[in-house]
């Protein structure tokens, strides 16, 4: 079943149109062995993404983990009205919980199993190590986990130690700007290979996205 993309056709954020639907896709592949659990929510675009996505395969509960109070490129803000009301209206709002506080904070005292983690809190590398460091110690084996916005300097910093130079991830892709492994024995070989590729084509999608900005529209 596709994913319906009219559901978060109004709820601003920064997920293309190719990464919605691998996030719709990972979700409805979960068994229920583990949770979905998502750093970062805004206003609840990724999160529909997820919850649809659980919807349509084994209903897991989907925990959004966000302060709702933006981060350091979005200001004073307080989003937590605005992700309730289009959680409800995308219909998903029954298997969503929203844990209303910093990662961290959030992670003290956490004992369930996440079988899919979707990492896109602040991209300061400090807090993308924070984020990593609490939470990927309870995906389990086979599990699946996912930074957005790898391009950016932090993100890409964890990425390429903790994936493609670690021993705990294998089976390394790309979306547009997500980076996503399978939690299991690292198979080195193969994840250099997938740096180098994920280097060019970072390079390339960094590019593009500077283009956009000017005006200038590439295929």
């Amino acid at each position: 079943m596709p994913f319906d993309l009219s559901l978060i056709a109004n709820i601003p954020g920064w997920l293309t149109t190719r990464e919605a639907n691998l996030l719709y896709a990972l979700a409805t592949k979960c068994t229920g062995k583990g949770v979905i659990l998502e750093i970062g929510s805004w206003k609840g675009r990724s999160t529909v993404c997820l919850a649809r996505g659980s919807l349509d395969g084994a209903s897991v509960p989907v925990f959004a983990v966000d302060p709702f109070t933006g981060s350091s490129e979005h200001g004073d803000v307080y989003t937590y009205p605005e992700f309730k009301r289009n959680i409800e209206a995308a219909g998903v709002a029954n298997v969503v919980t929203a844990i209303q506080k910093p990662s961290g904070e959030a992670a003290k005292g956490w004992s369930k199993p996440i079988e899919l983690l979707w990492i896109d809190g602040a991209h300061e590398e400090e807090f993308v190590r924070i984020d990593f460091d609490a939470w990927a110690p309870h995906l389990i084996e086979g599990g699946v986990i996912a930074f957005h916005d790898s391009t950016d300097p932090g993100p890409w910093k964890v990425i390429h130690e903790k994936l493609f130079f670690g021993k705990d991830f294998h089976s390394i892709r790309f979306v547009h700007g997500i980076t996503w492994a399978v939690k299991g024995k690292a198979t080195p070989i193969r994840n250099f290979v997938m740096m180098a590729l994920c280097n060019l084509k970072y390079r390339l999608w960094t590019i593009k996205k500077t283009l956009k900005k000017r005006g200038i529209v590439v295929a």
